[in-house]
């Protein structure tokens, strides 16, 4: 009779994996004191500065926020620090542009000591020193809320009780091997329950349950950082969502769509088109959302107009919009109005109605967008 694994074979294995996948094995790393220490050491390399003691204590203390909501901002974003001699530092915590650039960890047992509690977490995946992933495992046919309470319970005794570098953390993964789940970080009462954790899938919207599949998946260097990056979102409550799988999948296909119809010069022709399906209450709006925001990244996108076709929806649709990303769109009241939107020279995203649009393009058949 096969013998059923425990967490530390399942532990060792999910290790061996990740080092398969290029990760490094820390396993010098077991302390807070430890974890910064080699924090220092990739964020000198990263931004190719070397810091005195005083000035690396100054970044620390600066750069942890007791707001999970603030890191998340600062992991993502270019940020500038006063060195001793009062010139100015500008810094990133992770390569955005270009992934390969990033130094990928594992490190196991690591363990957290407060005055309440001493807790040790099974498994962490650091990007550039900075722990963004925390995994909890249990053996097999142990029910996977088990897991998901335990991380709750150490979020509210330790993960959460001092300013460390623990506040990165920005997903976490439950898995008990045959079957796995993973969340976003968020202090948020209203999502910090089990059925707010997600089954990671395939194109083909194949659920993967195995903890070995979702690791080559999920957890390839290059899948993490785009989920981190690109695929994640913030509210008006400040709260982080992670995209589901389709919604990866439905972005990913309209960005390919236009990059390819850029490329083969397709703009204009029924070749250019597209559509994407969805289901009611499956998350259209966040789709949509970060499909125009990342659209408007692109260097030969000027605007990204979003067509609805009633009125009370365009409100809807700008009321969603607002809560993901506050101005961040162009509403359009009237044709004078969405004119202005289409002309000022901005990244904004316009949202209006196909009357209003039809209006305008009636009223201006000789305008330069049409170019």
């Amino acid at each position: 009779m096969m013998r059923m694994k425990n967490e530390q074979q399942i532990e060792n294995e999910f290790i061996k994996k990740l080092i398969d996948l290029k990760y490094v094995y820390r396993e010098d790393i077991r302390d807070k004191f430890s974890l910064e220490e080699n924090f220092r050491k990739h964020f000198e390399r990263l931004n190719r500065v070397k810091l005195r003691d005083s000035e690396f204590i100054r970044l620390r203390d600066s750069i942890i926020n007791p707001d999970v909501f603030e890191n998340a901002k600062k992991l993502r974003e270019i940020n500038t620090f006063k060195r001793d001699d009062d010139t100015p530092l500008q810094y990133t915590l992770v390569n955005l542009k270009n992934w390969c650039k990033n130094e990928f960890e594992v490190v196991n047992q690591l363990r957290i000591n407060t005055e309440n509690s001493n807790h040790r977490y099974d498994v962490i995946l650091l990007i550039n020193g900075i722990p963004v992933v925390q995994i909890e495992l249990k053996r097999r046919g142990v029910r996977l809320q088990k897991a998901f309470n335990q991380l709750h319970r150490y979020s509210k005794e330790s993960f959460n009780s001092e300013n460390s570098l623990y506040k990165y953390i920005q997903i976490f993964v439950i898995s008990n091997g045959t079957y796995t789940r993973y969340f976003a970080n968020t202090t948020a009462q209203n999502k910090n329950h089990y059925e707010f954790t997600c089954e990671w899938a395939d194109r083909k919207n194949k659920t993967i349950h195995d903890l070995e599949d979702f690791t080559v998946t999920f957890l390839s260097k290059r899948v993490l950082l785009e989920v981190l990056t690109k695929y994640c979102v913030f509210d008006a409550d400040n709260t982080l969502l992670i995209m589901r799988p389709y919604q990866i999948a439905a972005t990913e296909s309209i960005l390919r769509k236009i990059h390819s119809t850029n490329e083969m010069k397709n703009f204009g022709t029924i070749n250019a088109c597209g559509y994407i399906w969805h289901t009611t209450g499956s998350g259209k709006t966040l789709t949509s959302f970060k499909t125009a925001r990342l659209a408007t990244e692109l260097d030969y996108i000027d605007k990204v107009i979003f067509v609805v076709d009633r009125k009370d929806l365009d409100y809807q649709t700008m009321k969603e919009y607002q809560k993901f990303q506050p101005n961040s769109v162009n509403g359009s009241n009237n044709t004078k109005e969405l004119q202005r939107s289409i002309e000022e020279n901005d990244d904004r995203i316009v949202v209006t109605t196909i009357q209003k649009l039809n209006k305008f393009i009636t009223a201006n058949p000789n305008h330069e967008i049409y170019s």
